[in-house]
């Protein structure tokens, strides 16, 4: 959990082991300075008030009028950042700290800005839709003038090729069609109409297709394409368009193409067929244009100023408006005391806390001028108070780890102290190789020396998962490092870092592909595995059962130290039954067989006797009685495994039997007298029951408390095989990290190293790097960070953990920041 220690003052030393010690308490508060107390409280972030009106709904509460206001000051304000955004502006982070903001002015100051704005932004769309539309009739008057003119050049043509042949009363301002009876009639000449516009590219085939269908082809269309897109008026959206000019007769045909250019949204404009007419008129639009982007220009240039205005304050108003919600939401879930003209207020602080508190109900006492103090008490309750651990920046990360499988109970032993260590130790142990680690070294530390930037930033899921771990991955790429040296792997590689190998060759015909030849001619090596060993294949299962071996004795020794934390619950609670009848048992049946073998093994290791463990525990139990013969690792070595055979076969029903039995009669004997005892001082820490299985209930359920009690001992008797195998994982995983290492290292960079050729080389560097990267450093690690996850949360943390807290949650501004509406 985050820090929630603010405020003035210095908080006391951290324990991350237990949870702050917290008690319930009552704040009478008068009406008049129940803003600056609630204002107060935030500051400093130490309270989680208590909803005292669940019955009632948001709007039946005192302040719901106050929130509604601060809500719709909120939209103004994203209404403002998103006109911002669309600008491409960004809000300033400089606020003056020091200038007083009142709401009551700020509403108002919003309002007037908002108004401006929408104002602005209307008269800028309108302009902008004439501007538009002008440029579409100025491309109308140029594409379609350009018909006009070419059919006249070729009517010019066509006359003075034909003089002779024309009829007198012919000339170029004959109409271009007639029906017969004109042709006899020179009084009744038909005069084609026509429509200009423009018409989206891609439905100009259907356009042109339902024109010749709707008027059976009594149409002439003509097309131009425009190269560039074009900003439609209506949508403004850039679009690709082609210009028309459709000829027709008749007011029926005018009817038709009319709906038809309407149905496919095409924009239609004046034209006039007059050639002079139509440079006039383009000179006309060309001077309104420019015009209009004048106007347009300025306006946005007002419109920036504006928008620059706001953005130099936003910050403030934005956070005043979300601390004023954020104090309302909170006044309304206290009680409010009509006849005493007062507010009554419960929540949970920690006991540290109680001076600040006071202090911040004498300062707004103070500054609201009220003529009554606020009065703060303690209050004495059986419910469990919230968990609170303070944490900083580095152990955050680590506690969130434990929080995600669950949060502790109030005052119980908190995993998150050992994961702090346990956790990048194991992941390093499956990690480890000295060169990864170092790669992920770099790129943790620049996340580090970015924190200050990433961190007021919004990233992306992964990324902001990453960042939010990045103390957890430099603990776990130093652990890796360690690792790595004592495996001594650097992309597989061997290295004699700290002295020459302790093997040398016997003989002129030794190779390093086999032992045959070695012999042991320098002190052991120092630190680590032996270069030489890397070399060996056939020491490789020496290697492979060193790392397995050390995969148990780390797995045994988590387990205990699992058991020995549920001993100190259990001497912190006063649990004296937890303490005979799980604690001793436990710790008898784990380490008889077990804690046996991790002896063993350490045993073997210092007398470099060949003895077979398999052999040894197998028949530990199928043949407790037999010699061991050379499976012997010491003296009275039958006898010790009886004893611990049958203290681990007596433990199962010592943990099965008594207990349920025991807290049967404890349950008769508590309530044959008062159930209840008073409670002496109000600065005493409040005391969980001890006893938590029996839940206040007035009967005492035998059945169901045996029946969790037979779950609870297989749960642990099938659990300590289980989870001692699940160790394995650590040997699994390092074992194929490194073999991977070695495939990507020998089949890739060596392999393109041997061709003598650079392409090949190159490729071959560029596909090592990318396997490295996307395999080893990203896959592995995340494959072995979810095993190291899993190890916690199951093997280790269900020893002693139930995690069925809640956490604590105080009224704070402080993370008013972080919060999006």
């Amino acid at each position: 959990m985050a820090d929630h220690g603010g405020g003035g003052g210095c908080c006391p030393p951290m324990d991350l082991f237990r949870s702050e010690p917290m008690h319930l308490v009552q704040i009478i508060i008068p009406i008049e300075s129940a803003h600056s107390t609630a204002s107060y409280l935030g500051d400093i972030g130490l309270i989680q008030f208590k909803d005292l009106n669940a019955e009632k709904s948001p709007f039946q509460r005192t302040y719901a009028g106050q929130i509604k206001r601060c809500g719709e000051m909120a939209r103004k304000l994203r209404f403002f950042k998103d006109q911002m955004s669309k600008a491409g502006f960004t809000p300033s982070g400089k606020t003056d700290a020091q200038v007083d903001i009142n709401l009551d002015d700020l509403e108002v100051n919003l309002g007037n800005l908002e108004a401006e704005l929408i104002e602005i932004n209307a008269n800028g769309e309108k302009l902008q839709r004439g501007y538009n539309e002008l440029l579409e009739y100025k491309l109308v008057l140029q594409k379609a003038g350009e018909f006009f003119r070419v059919a006249h050049s070729s009517a010019v043509a066509q006359q003075s090729e034909s003089a002779l042949d024309q009829a007198p009363e012919e000339s170029l301002e004959t109409p271009l069609l007639m029906d017969e009876e004109s042709k006899t009639d020179q009084g009744k000449q038909v005069k084609l109409g026509f429509l200009a516009g423009l018409v989206p590219k891609e439905k100009t085939m259907a356009f042109e297709r339902i024109l010749f269908r709707a008027t059976r082809g009594n149409v002439f269309l003509r097309q131009a394409t425009v190269e560039e897109a074009v900003t439609d008026p209506s949508s403004g959206e850039k679009v690709l368009k082609n210009v028309f000019l459709v000829f027709f007769s008749g007011e029926r045909a005018k009817s038709k193409v009319l709906k038809i250019c309407e149905a496919f949204g095409a924009n239609r404009y004046p034209f006039a067929e007059d050639l002079s007419k139509q440079e006039q008129i383009i000179a006309e639009v060309s001077g309104r244009i420019s015009e209009l982007k004048t106007t347009i220009d300025l306006g946005l240039v007002h419109r920036g100023n504006l928008l620059q205005r706001i953005g130099e304050q936003y910050e403030r108003w934005n956070l005043l408006v979300r601390k004023e919600k954020s104090i309302y939401h909170t006044l309304n879930m206290l009680s409010i005391d009509v006849t005493r003209k007062c507010l009554v207020a419960e929540g949970w602080s920690p006991i540290y806390a109680t001076e600040k508190i006071q202090d911040a109900l004498e300062r707004a006492t103070i500054d609201s001028n009220s003529q009554v103090g606020a009065i703060f008490q303690v209050l004495h309750t059986k419910e469990l108070p919230p968990t609170f651990f303070q944490t900083n920046k580095f152990t955050d990360s680590f506690q969130t780890i434990v929080d995600a499988y669950g949060v502790a109970k109030y005052q119980e032993a908190n995993p998150g102290v050992y994961t702090i260590v346990t956790f990048p130790f194991l992941f390093a142990v499956m990690f480890g190789d000295w060169g990864h680690g170092i790669i992920l070294l770099l790129s943790t530390l620049f996340l580090i020396f970015k924190e200050k930037k990433y961190s007021t930033q919004k990233l992306g899921d992964i990324m902001e998962m990453t960042f939010g771990g990045r103390y957890v991955i430099l603990l776990m790429s130093l652990f890796s490092i360690y690792t790595g040296l004592i495996y001594n792997e650097f992309f597989s590689v061997p290295f004699e870092l700290f002295s020459p190998s302790a093997y040398v060759c016997r003989d002129a015909a030794c190779s390093e592909a086999t032992t045959i030849g070695l012999i042991k001619g320098r002190d052991t090596y120092p630190f680590g595995v032996d270069p030489a060993w890397h070399g060996s294949r056939s020491e490789l299962p020496f290697l492979n059962s060193l790392k397995m071996k050390m995969s148990i004795l780390i797995g045994v020794a988590q387990m205990n130290l699992g058991i020995i934390m549920s001993f100190f619950n259990a001497v912190y609670f006063g649990n004296a039954v937890n303490i005979w009848f799980q604690f001793i048992p436990q710790m008898i049946f784990l380490n008889g067989l077990f804690g046996y073998l991790s002896l063993l093994i350490i045993v073997k290791w210092c007398t470099g006797s060949k003895a077979d463990l398999y052999h040894v525990m197998i028949y530990m139990f199928l043949s407790p009685t037999d010699e061991l013969g050379e499976n012997q690792l010491f003296a009275n070595q039958k006898t010790v495994q009886l004893v611990l055979l049958l203290l681990s076969l007596i433990a199962v029903p010592w943990m099965l039997l008594p207990k349920p039995f025991i807290l049967k009669a404890q349950h008769k004997r508590t309530h044959e007298g008062q159930s209840y005892t008073p409670l002496e001082g109000e600065d005493n820490s409040l005391q969980v029951e001890a006893n938590h299985d029996s839940h206040d209930h007035e009967e005492f359920e035998f059945s169901e408390i045996f029946v969790h009690q037979l779950i609870h001992t297989i749960e642990f008797v099938l659990g300590a095989v289980s989870n001692t195998a699940s160790y394995l994982r650590l040997w699994a995983l390092s074992l194929a990290h490194s073999e991977l290492s070695t495939v990507f290292y020998e089949k890739v960079l060596l392999l393109a190293w041997g061709y003598n050729n650079i392409l090949i080389l190159i490729v071959g560097i560029i596909v090592f790097v990318f396997a490295t990267v996307g395999v080893l450093l990203v896959m592995e690690t995340l494959s072995a960070f979810l095993h190291a996850l899993r190890l916690h949360w199951v093997e280790f943390q269900n020893k002693f953990y139930e995690g069925d807290g809640y956490k604590f949650h105080p009224f704070t501004f402080a993370s008013l920041g972080d919060d999006e509406e």
